[in-house]
C-alpha cells in the first residue's frame, strides 16, 4: 500500500512538472491562503503577548480605583479622604501601598521653549508601583509631599522638547506660570501603548498638584483625585485586597448595601483577561478571513481536477482496461490533489515565515514569530483542503465506464 502510494505521488509530481503554469496558479489560492492564515494569527498572538506585556510593565499585583456614577448619574470624584482610608492597615490589611493620582494638563516653557505638559500628581511610592527607575537625580520623597514642594521630575521626551542641549538637572521650568525646579530624571518607560507615551511625562508631588496647580475641590471641599493605585502582597490576595478597598469605600461614601458602587475597581488580573479575550477575537476574526483565501484554492483544486480528469480519460480507461481497481484510480487523483495542495501549503509557510520576519523588523515590540502549533495547523488544513476537495473529482475518475472512456476523443 505505502508502494503505491508513493507510486502515485510520484506520478503526481510529473503531471507538475508537465504543466508548470497551470500547476503554479492552480497552487496559488493555497500558498496565499496559508501564508496569510499563519502570518496572521501569529500577528494576533504577537498582539496578545504586546499586551500582557505592557500591562505588566505598568507594576505587579496592582489594583485600579478610579471614579465612578452615584445612582442618579452624577460623577463621583475620589479624594485624598478616600486615600487615607486605603491607607488604614486596620481596614485594608493586605494591601502593601497605597498611593492617589492627580492628573492634569498644563502648559511648560523653559527658555523659550514651550510645550503641552502632561502633569501627573504622585507621592514617592511612584517608582517602586509602577517598577520605574530614576535615570538622572532623585524621584520625589515625602518632605516634597508634605511641605507643597515645587518640584518635579520629567520624561525623556519632555527634555527632548525643552532641554536639547542643556543639562536638565537644577533647571528651573514654568508649568502654568509658576517655577518649578527640575530635580529628577525619568529613565525610558517601554509600555506607552496604552497609558500614552509614558516618557512625556511631568511627575510633580500631588499635594503641590493640587494646590499650586488645580484649585478644584468637591461638595465636601476635599481635594479630588484622578484615581488611586493600590499595591497587593502578591496576585495571590488581589482579589481580597480589592474587597477590602470596595467595602472601605462603600463606608467611606455612606453607600446602603442596595445601592450601587459610585467608584471602579479594575485589578491587572481583569484587565489582562478582558484584553486577551480581544485579541482571542482578533486572532480568529484574522484566521477566518485568511480562511476565505484556503477556500478559494480549494475550489481552484476542484476545477483543475475536473479539468485533469477529462484530459485523461482515455488513460483512465486504459488503467482500467489492464486490471486497475475503482480504488486505484480513486486514490492516483485523490493523491493528485493533495499533492497540489500540500506543495502549495509548504510555499505558503516558507512565505509566511519570511513575512513573519518582516513584520518583526518593521515592528520590533510585536515580534512576530511563526509557532511550530501554526505549522503544523497550515500542513494539516492544506492536506484536508486537497482531500475535500479532491474527492469529488477523483469518485468521478474512479466511476467511469472504461468502454466510454477509451472511446472518449
Amino acid at each position: 500500500m505505502f508502494s503505491v502510494i508513493l507510486e502515485n505521488i510520484r506520478v503526481a509530481l510529473i503531471g507538475l512538472r508537465s504543466n508548470k503554469l497551470r500547476s503554479a496558479l492552480t497552487m496559488l489560492g493555497i500558498t496565499i491562503g496559508v501564508a496569510a492564515v499563519i502570518v496572521l494569527v501569529s500577528l494576533g498572538q504577537a498582539v496578545d503577548g504586546f499586551v500582557r506585556d505592557q500591562f505588566l510593565g505598568l507594576g505587579t499585583n496592582l489594583i485600579l480605583v478610579l471614579n465612578g456614577e452615584n445612582q442618579r448619574g452624577e460623577t463621583v470624584r475620589l479624594t485624598l479622604n478616600d486615600s487615607r482610608a486605603l491607607m488604614d492597615t486596620a481596614r485594608v490589611p493586605d494591601a502593601v501601598a497605597v498611593m492617589p493620582q492627580f492628573n492634569l494638563n498644563r502648559a511648560v516653557t523653559y527658555q523659550g521653549r514651550e510645550t503641552q505638559g502632561r502633569i501627573r500628581g504622585v507621592t514617592e511610592q511612584f517608582p517602586q508601583m509602577r517598577s520605574r527607575a530614576v535615570l538622572d537625580g532623585r524621584f520625589i520623597e515625602a518632605a516634597d509631599v508634605q511641605g507643597l514642594a515645587r518640584v518635579a521630575v520629567i520624561g525623556l521626551t519632555v527634555v527632548e522638547r525643552l532641554f536639547p542641549e542643556t543639562y536638565p538637572i537644577g533647571r528651573d521650568i514654568r508649568i502654568g506660570g509658576i517655577n518649578f525646579r527640575v530635580i529628577g530624571v525619568m529613565e525610558e518607560a517601554g509600555g506607552t501603548a496604552f497609558t500614552g507615551d509614558d516618557n512625556d511625562l511631568i511627575f510633580v508631588p500631588i499635594t503641590t498638584a493640587q494646590t499650586r496647580l488645580s484649585g478644584q475641590r468637591d461638595l465636601s471641599g476635599d481635594r479630588p483625585l484622578s484615581s488611586i493605585l493600590v499595591q497587593a502582597g502578591d496576585g495571590d490576595s488581589v482579589n481580597l485586597v480589592a474587597q477590602q478597598i470596595r467595602e472601605t469605600l462603600r463606608e467611606e461614601h455612606r453607600i446602603s448595601f442596595r445601592a450601587e458602587d459610585d467608584f471602579q475597581i479594575f485589578s491587572q488580573t481583569d484587565l489582562l483577561s478582558s484584553l486577551s479575550q480581544i485579541t482571542g477575537l482578533l486572532t480568529i476574526f484574522l484566521g477566518i478571513i485568511a480562511g476565505i483565501s484556503l477556500l478559494v484554492g480549494g475550489i481552484g483544486i476542484m476545477n483543475i481536477m475536473l479539468v485533469t480528469v477529462t484530459e485523461r480519460t482515455r488513460e483512465i480507461g486504459l488503467r482500467k482496461a489492464v486490471g486497475a481497481q475503482k480504488r486505484d484510480i480513486l486514490l492516483q487523483f485523490l493523491t493528485e490533489a493533495t499533492t497540489l495542495s500540500l506543495v502549495g501549503g509548504g510555499i505558503g509557510i516558507a512565505l509566511s515565515v519570511s513575512g513573519a520576519l518582516a513584520v518583526s523588523a518593521a515592528l520590533p515590540e510585536l515580534a512576530v514569530t511563526v509557532q511550530p502549533s501554526s505549522v503544523l495547523f497550515a500542513t494539516l488544513i492544506s492536506l484536508m483542503i486537497g482531500v475535500f476537495f479532491g474527492i469529488y473529482p477523483a469518485n468521478r475518475a474512479a466511476a467511469l465506464n472504461p468502454i466510454d472512456a477509451l472511446r472518449y476523443e
